[in-house]
């Protein structure tokens, strides 16, 4: 794993199983000459690269690794200037590279203009994951004012059309896929909302006959948590190509007289089908990607007061609460909505992060004391980028949110949206968390933002359209403020749900809430999607009393889609039998023996609840000596006959015991996955959870 460079113009990104390989021409035009499989390094070459005619310029039909506006290109460009006379297009010409053992560096500078241009590569031991991004550095005086700036422009090989996969889902059904075969044109995946959002995702797949287990798969994901763009686009040369970075919808960033800029980062690779896809994107984000204090550490079982308490909250509530779930074996307890300033319900308080005297006479110090004494953490919901109108702070400083003069604004849930880009507003949200956690015994926020922005007025700034990218800079700035300050501190990142659960925020936070629908049924299908492209132990998932339409779902059910993931609880323990809170128990003590699995564990999806009504997911070990079975199903036809499950993971040579549904079986890792075993599963809300181990 590491860059080769042959005639100090051809560079190759030499991951595990892959080569990416660019070649610098005689122009200075950096050409993506292969993504695939590995070939002799001599054997790459560059191209010629004449014009064709006077309607299609060579550039146009050239793999470019990154596009600028500019001369007699026509194609869909990655970046867009202006300079301080007026220009506003780019010319530029190979300057150099720099290069470590897994990294490198493309040097281009303007031909005419003080703009140096980089495009930064990082490949990682072990995995076909490559980083991407693009550097901007000012070396004049003037501000060089951007209204384009993306991260990366990816060209897929060979020229059949590819089928995209992404999602286009909604509040309570994000992650849902949809997939498109891109024959010609433009497919355009976005968020305009100042979040990633619940609809698009911001990345790709894209494959031809591809499965779990086969078929070549190019995917790529953009680590941004404000607005994005992935467009992808097939040309009339049959090459598909794909641009991802912050959306340029309403964006501007001026780069002021010596300064650099970095743009996100894209996370891209290949893959042979969709399976080794999850797990290579899983171990990057354990080893690569997540806040280090917690990436490799198991996350703990939490409960969250929410469905049981809503807003009504108090000392002795939340401690009587609090026995409950810890009676249920859960390690952290979470105070959610309610605790804070005269917050009674959605209308009034925040903003005023300071405990509610009437609610907690004796401060906060006394419910977190009761809930350390029972074996648990203690944590806290908050909503730091929001503002009710009716608070404190709205009262003292109406400025501070976003507005125009001329304007009503808009309320969403009866709140505005905090301006982020100042300063002042940024040190009250850091200087409100920090002495929460100064003064209290507290291990982990849970970092809620509940709304879009709106009313995108920023009179503080010189440059207005920056907002969207300053905003959302200054919420991993004060998170990264906070970690570096309480590094025992966990922070889970959360917007009405998965609003805000991209690479983005995995970057700064330790996991995300994964949506606000915890319908176990729902959440088979988000969870798949959810561990698609993301690492499996980021993903919260609550078993809660939430059935939607009345569905009721047995608990042991709720359990099993839980568990595929950083298992919480959510349901009203007041309302839970003994026998309940024991079954609790009982399914939280499996999951802390298995939870190591499931969070660091290579994920196989052996069965498809869409095609073949039963969901079956194994979690193996690195070294393949353990691993743990979920099969589920919700209903299944009367007729359903038995069915046959191959295993995959397993090492061939070696054999594995467990028992299924009464039956002992020891058989060897190539037995289980060439004949596999047979079962029949027909009973409403079949679940079983398996534990398997080399013998």
């Amino acid at each position: 794993m590491s860059v080769i460079i042959k005639d100090k113009n051809i560079f190759v990104l030499d991951t595990k199983n892959t080569h990416y390989v660019i070649g610098v021409d005689e122009y200075g035009c950096a050409h993506n000459l292969h993504w695939g499989e590995k070939c002799p390094t001599e054997d790459y070459e560059i191209p010629f690269s004449g014009d064709e005619d006077s309607n299609h310029r060579s550039r146009d039909v050239f793999r470019e690794e990154y596009t600028v506006f500019g001369g007699t290109v026509y194609k869909e460009c990655a970046m867009k200037a202006e300079f301080s006379d007026g220009c506003r297009e780019l010319d530029l010409a190979f300057t150099g590279y720099e290069s470590g053992e897994n990294t490198l560096c493309l040097k281009f500078r303007d031909k005419v203009y003080p703009l140096e241009v980089s495009l930064l590569y990082a490949v990682f031991e072990g995995l076909d994951i490559i980083e991407k991004s693009v550097r901007v550095k000012n070396l004049g005086e003037n501000d060089i004012c951007f209204e384009k700036l993306l991260s990366a422009e990816l060209c897929l090989p060979d020229t059949e059309p590819y089928t995209v996969l992404n999602s286009n889902g909604e509040w309570g059904r994000e992650y849902y896929p949809v997939r498109t075969k891109l024959d010609g044109g433009r497919l355009i995946f976005e968020s305009r909302r100042g979040t990633s959002g619940h609809n698009n995702s911001p990345n790709f797949v894209a494959y031809k006959n591809a499965d779990e287990k086969s078929g070549e798969v190019y995917f790529a994901n953009l680590a941004w948590s404000g607005s994005f763009v992935t467009e992808l686009y097939r040309d009339v040369k049959g090459v598909t190509r794909a641009l991802l970075g912050m959306n340029d919808f309403d964006f501007e960033y001026a780069l002021k007289g010596g300064e650099s800029f970095e743009a996100p980062k894209v996370i891209f690779g290949r893959s042979v089908g969709f399976g080794e896809m999850s797990r290579q994107l899983n171990r990057f984000g354990v080893k690569h990607h997540l806040p280090k204090d917690f990436a490799e550490k198991e996350l703990p079982v939490l409960y969250n007061s929410w469905e049981a308490t809503e807003f009504d909250v108090s000392a002795k509530s939340q401690s009587e609460l609090a026995k409950k779930a810890a009676a249920a074996g859960c390690e952290l307890f979470v105070m959610d909505d309610g605790w804070f300033g005269q917050r009674k319900d959605d209308h009034a308080g925040l903003g005023d992060w300071y405990v509610n005297e009437d609610k907690f006479p004796n401060g906060l110090d006394e419910l977190i004391e009761n809930v350390n004494a029972l074996g648990m953490d203690f944590g806290l919901w908050v909503e730091p980028e929001m503002v009710n109108p009716d608070s404190d702070l709205y009262r003292t400083h109406p400025e501070w949110a976003y507005h125009y003069p001329t304007r009503k604004a808009h309320e969403i849930r009866n709140q505005l949206v905090l301006n982020m880009t100042r300063a002042d507003v940024q040190e009250y949200i850091f200087g409100c968390i920090d002495e929460l956690l100064s003064k209290h015994n507290i291990a982990y926020i849970k970092w809620d933002m509940n709304r879009s922005l709106s009313e995108t007025g920023a009179e503080n700034l010189e440059y207005p359209k920056m907002l969207w990218y300053l905003h959302t800079k200054a919420v991993y700035d004060i998170v990264d403020r906070l970690k570096e300050k309480h590094p025992t501190v966990q922070f889970e990142s959360c917007s009405s749900g998965g609003g805000r659960s991209d690479w983005g925020a995995l970057a700064h936070y330790d996991m995300v809430w994964t949506s606000d629908n915890t319908d176990a049924i729902d959440r088979l299908k988000m969870q798949k999607y959810y561990a698609l492209t993301r690492p499996v132990k980021t993903m919260r998932a609550w078993v809660t009393d939430v059935n939607w339409y009345n569905r009721k779902t047995p608990l042991d059910f709720r359990f099993n889609v839980s568990m595929r993931g950083a298992l919480s609880l959510g349901g009203n323990l007041n309302n839970y039998s003994d026998e309940d809170i024991a079954e609790c128990r009982k399914y939280v003590e499996l999951y802390k023996e298995i939870r190591g699995l499931v969070q660091f564990g290579d994920l196989y999806r052996l069965l498809d609840l869409e095609r073949d009504e039963v969901s079956a997911d194994l979690y193996m070990s690195a070294d393949k000596t353990e691993g743990v079975l979920f099969v589920a199903a919700v209903n299944t036809s009367c007729m359903k006959p038995p069915q046959p499950l191959h295993f995959e993971g397993l090492d061939d040579g070696k054999i594995y015991t467990f028992e299924y549904d009464g039956i002992r079986y020891e058989k060897s890792g190539a037995y289980l996955r060439n004949v596999g075993i047979v079962i029949d599963v027909k009973t409403q809300y079949y679940n079983r959870i398996i534990k398997i181990k080399i013998k």
